[in-house]
């Protein structure tokens, strides 16, 4: 069957989202306001090195297979995904350091060195946070998970679980501080704490442990790459450095959409890949005040202020290592990514120096207070040592937001417990017809593979509605 339907944003979901589509049949176009595809997951050359722009691992390869072989795309031979053995260690401020590599046994050894009986608490926790999520697993790939749906899988047996925050689950565990604040690094990224963070991030361990760390070769950046090139061989048209700066409804259904060419684009159908708070406040001609209302509640994530490197000296794994300044601050995070790709100029090699920011803080600050506290990490020690250092080039909040064209210069909302509780943004917009969103706000949280699930889950209920 052939509609006209458009897609807004050329990010993973909304690539994944207009693959599916073409595949079923339906004539679309995208209208991407960047001049390429991928949207935070693309890729930047500065000098002679390629960086990732911004995701730095795979810990959910499951979900991108599952999102690939709806796509007709075969993982293995389309992306290469190199493990990654040793993966990320975490540094006190006291010197403390934590270090997880993919084979479970060799990090609970080292736990055990240093905390005796920790090392079987570890794995105990493990197994049990693996049984859980290979159990919920079935809702992550359907559109609104209901009551029914997690009786028929038996899901409903960890009801109680994500009715938690990830502090309880943690202290349930009963390791040391130092391995529990570690574990629950990732709530840094987001700028929430492990009260305020969903229960399911403590799969985390149990993903790295059984499935494993990933980096597709080529980077992050591959997989826009290959949903690209794919979409385009299936016939779908791009239009790129194109913004979509109105959605057009009329008697409470789409009608189509203008773009920042003034040109009147008219479609049966929408899908959304740009933020879904921008999508429902800022794109919509008529915002349905009840879910406007609502989605203006939700507590926005900053991406954070980032460098780009090149480095040249001893370069040891692991490839991720965090710095936990003080217990009131934010990590810092340095990719070391010429371990997995390994792209060497005169003995220099690519890194990052990621450092999150809770979203007040980065409004408070501004542009140039933003600058100030990027310039400030770059000159810490932690992470120099042993180490010439040339900065390419510097990312603030604010510049991501400019060049991303992100809502607010956020990564959409928070995946707090709460706001998982309440349910996630919907695929099928409960108030306007012809209307879809995909993108990280309609899944668990910012992962790469989560993006490409939301987009097939989203076409999934289009062609429900239109096929």
């Amino acid at each position: 069957m052939s509609a006209p339907v458009v897609v807004i944003g050329a990010g993973v979901g909304g690539l994944s989202a207009a693959l599916r589509l073409a595949q079923s049949g339906f004539s679309l176009t995208v209208f991407e306001a960047r001049a390429q595809a991928g949207g935070l997951a693309s890729g930047v050359c500065y000098e002679e090195f390629s960086f990732d722009a911004g995701p730095y691992i795979l810990l959910d390869q499951p979900g991108l297979a599952w999102a690939f072989e709806r796509l007709r795309l075969d993982l293995p031979s389309c992306l290469p995904l190199l493990p990654i053995d040793d993966v990320y260690e975490v540094e006190s401020a006291d010197g403390t350091r934590v270090r997880f590599y993919s084979d479970l046994e060799k990090t609970a050894a080292g736990f055990e060195k240093q905390w005796p009986g920790s090392g079987i608490r570890y794995r105990n926790f493990v197994h049990r946070m693996e049984r859980i999520s290979r159990a919920l697993r079935p809702m992550l790939q359907v559109s609104r998970p209901s009551p029914l749906a997690m009786v028929r899988t038996a899901a409903w047996i960890h009801g109680p679980f994500l009715l938690r925050s990830l502090g309880s689950v943690l202290a349930d565990s009963r390791l040391p501080h130092p391995v529990i604040e570690a574990m629950a690094i990732w709530t840094h990224v987001a700028g929430q704490t492990r009260n305020q963070a969903p229960s399911p991030l403590a799969f985390v361990p149990a993903l790295m442990h059984s499935v494993g760390s990933y980096y597709p070769k080529g980077g992050i950046r591959r997989v826009p790459q290959v949903l690209e090139q794919a979409a385009v061989a299936a016939g779908v048209r791009f239009c790129y450095s194109t913004k979509v700066n109105r959605l057009h409804t009329s008697n409470g259904a789409v009608t189509g959409v203008t773009t920042s060419t003034g040109e009147f684009v008219p479609a049966a159908a929408v899908v959304s890949n740009s933020a879904a708070l921008h999508t429902y406040l800022n794109l919509l001609d008529v915002p349905p005040p009840a879910l406007a209302a609502r989605l203006k509640q939700l507590p926005l994530q900053s991406p954070g202020v980032c460098a780009y490197l090149a480095i040249r000296g001893r370069i040891n794994p692991p490839y991720l290592a965090f710095k936990l300044p003080d217990p009131e601050e934010l990590c810092r995070l340095l990719i070391r990514a010429s371990i997995m790709d390994p792209q060497v100029q005169d003995g220099w090699s690519p890194a990052r120096l990621l450092a999150p920011m809770k979203y007040e803080d980065a409004e408070r600050l501004g542009p140039a207070g933003q600058a100030q506290h990027l310039d400030r990490l770059l000159e810490e020690d932690w992470w120099r040592k042993g180490l010439e250092v040339r900065v390419l080039a510097k990312r603030t909040a604010q510049q991501w937001g400019d060049e991303y064209h992100l809502y607010a210069n956020s990564m959409n909302p928070v995946m707090t417990a709460r706001f998982m509780r309440q349910g996630r943004v919907a695929h099928r917009s409960p108030c306007v017809k012809g209307l879809y969103l995909a993108g990280s706000s309609t899944h668990p949280g910012q992962w790469v593979s989560f993006c490409a699930i939301s987009g097939v889950l989203a076409a999934d209920c289009l062609i429900a509605d239109l096929g």
